[in-house]
């Protein structure tokens, strides 16, 4: 058994823990003994994503820790640029009383640049360009913190909004970068940033993405019921509402769907999804507070819960994905996780040539933002678990995704 892979991982953690047996794992889990031996003696490389999940519950560990995920991008970055700089940047240690702030600063940046390198910032983050984000997101978020210093009246809470959206995207990319614990601090600054601005849509999309971080936390209750609270408390009047409120309403219903389908409770996830749908419906297709919302992503997000849990209906999955229309999914991530998910339902119905078909597609889309999916990796590493012939273009692609072939 190689040194770095899932079955070395869990024997690793459970050594950790000192009295952990494979027995006692597998009952914390849920699952069977003879798949974490299996596992651990390199007998089998990966096991299902649900599975997956169990055993990194379990074991008190983050999914992506477990699979490997790399937390790295992709280009070499300069002191003032990176993921360690975006962790700076969101626990910026200037603001915590008691702390003297450096008064040795340069002049302060100009509010009208600052704000056009903010908007570019988020369609960085849609187009999967990671690297070049985590570049340039530590320097907006200071600069954003300088210029509302000095702002007031409504200009002040136009760069209060602006803030608040970068510091969603802080989040956003810390979580697909696997440091949740960042992606959390700054989901506060976002909420904060939000409060300052009084804008209560905003505050709508702040706990939009808190749900997700706490999807990916794997803190599926949590995640469920912030974004259904908040969407109770936004709930909009369909006669009178604008797009925008019905749009940051139906983000919080697709928030709350994936972590009920997640925890099994697929009829809950369907009545958010029904109420998204009707949303969208009245709303037509709006681009707003840093993300898309429409009738497509509703669909979308059909296909997302068909695939989770221990009830997912891959069937069902691809029969829903046939009705989506991909040229009008806005924006590029979303296009590629949809295809994800969508590989992840035809190599689970048997069509393994067409899931690695879509993956290879998702990566000449998207190379980079690839390499940071979850569920792409489990999906390949369960390809490698069952193919019966060397896949020379399979093989490649778990190596590019950083999934051992070997083990």
């Amino acid at each position: 058994m190689t040194t770095d892979n899932i079955g070395a991982r869990i024997a690793r953690l459970r050594d950790f823990r000192g009295e952990m047996t494979q027995e006692r794992l597998a009952e914390l889990a849920g699952v069977s003994v003879d798949t974490i031996r299996k596992l651990e003696q390199g007998r089998r490389t990966t096991a299902r994503i649900g599975t997956l999940r169990k055993l990194a519950s379990a074991l008190d560990v983050e999914l992506e820790r477990l699979l490997g995920q790399p937390t790295v991008t992709t280009h070499p970055q300069t002191d003032d640029g990176g993921l360690l700089a975006l962790r700076d940047a969101i626990q910026d240690v200037d603001t915590l009383p008691g702390v003297l702030t450096d008064t040795n600063l340069d002049e302060d940046p100009d509010a009208d640049a600052w704000m056009a390198a903010a908007r570019e910032a988020t369609s960085l983050y849609w187009r999967g360009q990671y690297s070049t984000l985590a570049g340039r997101l530590p320097l907006i978020i200071r600069d954003g913190n300088r210029v509302t210093r000095d702002l007031s009246g409504a200009a002040a809470e136009q760069a209060w909004a602006r803030l608040a959206l970068a510091y969603q995207l802080a989040a956003s990319l810390a979580t697909q970068a696997g440091h949740a614990s960042w992606a959390f601090d700054a989901v506060r600054k976002q909420l904060e940033a939000a409060e300052r601005a009084s804008d209560p849509l905003m505050s709508g999309m702040g706990v939009s993405t808190l749900s997700w971080v706490l999807l990916r936390q794997g803190r599926w209750d949590q995640a469920q019921q912030v974004a259904e609270r908040k969407a109770t408390a936004l709930e909009p009047s369909f006669s009178r509402s604008t797009p925008r409120a019905l749009a940051v309403y139906g983000n919080l219903l697709l928030a709350a769907a994936t972590p009920a389908a997640r925890s099994d409770r697929h009829d809950e996830a369907r009545e958010y999804l029904n109420m998204a749908e009707a949303a969208a419906v009245r709303s037509g297709p709006v681009r707003a507070y840093g993300t898309a919302f429409s009738t497509v992503d509703v669909l979308t997000q059909q296909v997302n819960i068909s695939i989770a849990g221990e009830q997912a209906d891959h069937g069902h999955a691809l029969a829903v994905a046939a009705r989506v229309d991909r040229s009008a999914i806005s924006r590029p991530v979303h296009s590629a996780a949809h295809r994800v998910d969508v590989s992840h339902a035809q190599y689970e119905t048997g069509d393994w040539d067409g899931a690695l078909e879509t993956l290879l597609e998702v990566e000449r889309d998207q190379p980079e933002w690839i390499r940071y999916q979850t569920l792409a990796a489990a999906t390949v590493q369960e390809m490698l678990e069952a193919e019966r012939r060397r896949s020379t273009p399979l093989r490649g692609l778990a190596a590019r995704l950083g999934v051992d072939p070997l083990a």
